[in-house]
């Protein structure tokens, strides 16, 4: 009986502890193909449709999307993949980008 209420409080603790890790990551993403007014709006819905993102701003003159998300809900990899589906390759600024 120890053993098994040994086993259910570890389980617990390491279920509370991956939500500690949980945080607020920002990205901003280079998004190839916004050629038009409409596209940002695409862009940005596509983005918020992805499960952990919690805001998206997207900019058509710098042709790139700033991200707001849970990284233990999603990561940016998701997020590239998600606006390639909808014809904008998108790929991390690097730090020099920003």
């Amino acid at each position: 009986m120890k053993m098994i209420s040994k086993a259910a409080v570890f389980a617990a603790s390491l279920l509370a502890s991956t939500s500690a890790f949980a945080a607020d990551q920002t990205v901003t993403l280079n998004v190839e193909g916004m050629t038009c007014a409409s596209c940002p709006y695409i862009v940005k819905q596509t983005l918020a449709g992805v499960d952990g993102v919690t805001d998206v701003k997207v900019s058509f003159a710098k042709k790139s999307a700033t991200v707001i998300y849970d990284n233990s809900k999603t990561q940016i990899m998701a997020l590239t993949s998600a606006t390639a589906s909808m014809g904008f390759p998108s790929s991390p600024k690097k730090q020099a980008d920003r």
